[in-house]
C-alpha cells in the first residue's frame, strides 16, 4: 500500500509499504478513506519534536471502513464506517475509566510512565504507524474507534478525529462558562475549533489572536473578534477591548510554534535538500534553542496568556510543547492567582458526543478544510502547509486517491 513515511528531519516520502496486519486480539484493520495533515506532523518533520523513528508512517487523523477485527473486538464488524481517535486508550485501566484516555496505563508499549500514545508520533509515544496511508492497524479498537452514522460525511468526521475534540478540550481546560470573555491565541485549525468550542460552552465573547489574514478571517466566521499581532500589540489591544480587565479565560492553541520560525519548507525533496533542511532545523531545535536552556524564557504565547488574562482567571494550554520546554512565567501567574491547566486531548472522551452534535446539524465543521489532496500529492501539500501559503489551513488527504 502507499503511505507517507518519515525517514529523517526534512525527509518524508510517499512510498510502498507492507499492509498492516492484526497483531493483538484487540486490534482492527481499517481501510482509510480520509486522513489529514496536522500542525503536529510538521513538528516531527522539522525536528522541533525529536525522537521520530525512521520508517514510521505519519498522521494521526483518520476516517475509514473496518476490514478485519481481532477476537476481542466485539463492537465492530467488517464494513463499519468509523472515525479513529488520535490518542490511543485501552478503555480498561483506571485512567481510561476516569476519562483520561491520553494517560492510559496500557496503550504505550514504553510503559505506564511514558505518557500519551498516539498514531504517527515519536518513539516515546509507541511508536505506532500513522494514518496517512491506505490502511492502518488500530490498537485497542473497541475504544480507539467510534462508529459513524451515515449522516456524518468523511469530511466532517476527519475533523472530529483530532482538531475539533482538541479545541473542545481547550475550552474545558480553561473552564469556559456562560458569559465569559475568552481569548484564543492561535487561529489555526485547532484555534478556530477552540473559538467554536468556547461558544458551545457559553462564552459571551471570544477574541482570537494571530497574524495570518486567512486564519483571522476564519476565526471571525466562527464568531470571534480578532487581533492581528503583526500590526498591533496584543496585550494593549486586549486590555482596550476589555476595559483594562482582561479576559476571564485564555486558550493557548499555539504551543512551540510560537518559538520556532520556519524559513523554508518542512520537506526537503525539491528546492531544499534533506541535508540542508536538517542543518537549518538543528539551529532551532529544542535542545539547541536558548528558550529551553537554563535561564531561557517561556514561549511568546504563554507570556501573552499570563499577562493578558484577568486576575484569578484560567488558562488552558492545548498547544504542543516538547519535553525540553522547561520554562514558564510562574511568578507572574502566581501573583495573579491564576489557574493553569494543560494536557494532551483525551479524544475518546469527546468524540462520540461531537459525532452526535455534527449529526444533529448543530455544527458543520467542514469550513476548516481548505485543501483536498490525494496521498500522492502529500509532499507538496506538506510544503504548502508549512509555508503558510494563503488558504492552506487544513489539508485533507484521500489515501486511496
Amino acid at each position: 500500500m502507499r503511505a507517507v513515511v518519515f525517514h529523517a528531519v526534512g525527509d518524508i516520502r510517499v512510498e510502498d509499504v507492507p499492509d498492516p496486519r492484526i497483531q493483538e486480539p484487540e486490534d482492527a484493520i481499517v481501510r482509510l478513506t480520509a486522513s489529514a495533515i496536522c500542525g503536529t506532523d510538521l513538528h516531527f518533520v522539522r525536528g522541533t519534536m525529536a525522537g521520530m523513528k525512521p520508517g514510521t508512517i505519519l498522521g494521526h487523523e483518520g476516517v475509514g471502513v473496518v476490514e478485519e477485527v481481532g477476537p476481542l473486538v466485539r463492537n465492530f464488524a467488517p464494513g463499519d464506517r468509523v472515525v479513529v481517535c488520535s490518542t490511543i486508550g485501552c478503555g480498561n485501566c483506571s485512567y481510561c475509566r476516569a476519562g483520561y484516555f491520553a494517560q492510559c496505563d496500557r496503550a504505550n508499549p514504553n510503559g505506564p510512565q511514558a505518557g500519551t500514545a498516539f498514531f504517527g508520533g515519536p518513539e516515546n509515544t509507541g511508536p505506532f504507524d500513522g494514518l496517512q496511508a491506505e490502511k492502518a492497524r488500530i490498537p485497542f479498537a473497541h475504544t480507539t474507534l467510534v462508529k459513524l452514522p451515515d449522516a456524518v460525511t468523511d469530511e466532517q468526521a476527519i475533523l472530529i478525529s483530532d482538531i475539533f475534540p482538541t479545541g473542545y478540550f481547550g475550552a474545558e481546560l480553561a473552564e469556559v462558562g456562560d458569559g465569559d470573555t475568552v481569548v484564543v491565541y492561535g487561529a489555526g485549525p485547532v484555534g478556530v475549533f477552540a473559538v467554536l468550542s468556547a461558544k458551545l460552552h457559553g462564552a459571551g465573547r471570544v477574541i482570537a489572536v494571530d497574524q495570518h489574514p486567512d486564519r483571522l478571517a476564519m476565526a471571525r466566521r466562527a464568531g470571534a473578534e480578532t487581533v492581528d499581532f503583526s500590526v498591533e500589540d496584543p496585550i494593549d489591544t486586549i486590555r482596550d477591548l476589555t476595559a483594562g480587565i482582561g479576559p476571564d479565560r485564555v486558550i493557548d492553541a499555539v504551543g512551540v510554534e510560537a518559538e520556532f520560525p520556519h524559513e523554508g519548507p518542512a520537506t526537503g525533496r525539491s528546492e531544499t535538500s534533506p541535508e540542508k533542511f536538517a542543518q537549518e532545523t538543528q539551529k532551532v531545535a529544542p535542545e539547541q534553542d536558548d528558550e529551553f536552556a537554563p535561564g531561557g524564557a517561556p514561549s511568546m504565547a504563554l507570556r501573552w496568556a499570563v499577562r493578558s488574562v484577568a486576575k484569578a482567571g484560567t488558562i488552558g494550554i492545548i498547544g504542543v510543547y516538547p519535553p525540553q520546554a522547561q520554562h514558564f512565567p510562574i511568578g507572574e501567574a502566581m501573583n495573579k492567582n491564576l489557574t493553569i491547566k494543560m494536557g494532551n486531548c483525551n479524544h475518546r472522551r469527546y468524540v462520540p458526543d461531537l459525532v452526535d452534535l455534527v449529526q444533529s446539524g448543530a455544527v458543520d465543521p467542514t469550513e476548516a478544510i481548505t485543501q483536498l489532496e490525494g496521498v500522492g500529492g502529500a509532499i507538496d501539500a506538506y510544503k504548502a502547509f508549512d509555508d503558510r501559503r494563503p488558504g492552506w489551513l487544513k489539508v485533507e488527504l484521500e489515501p486511496t486517491a
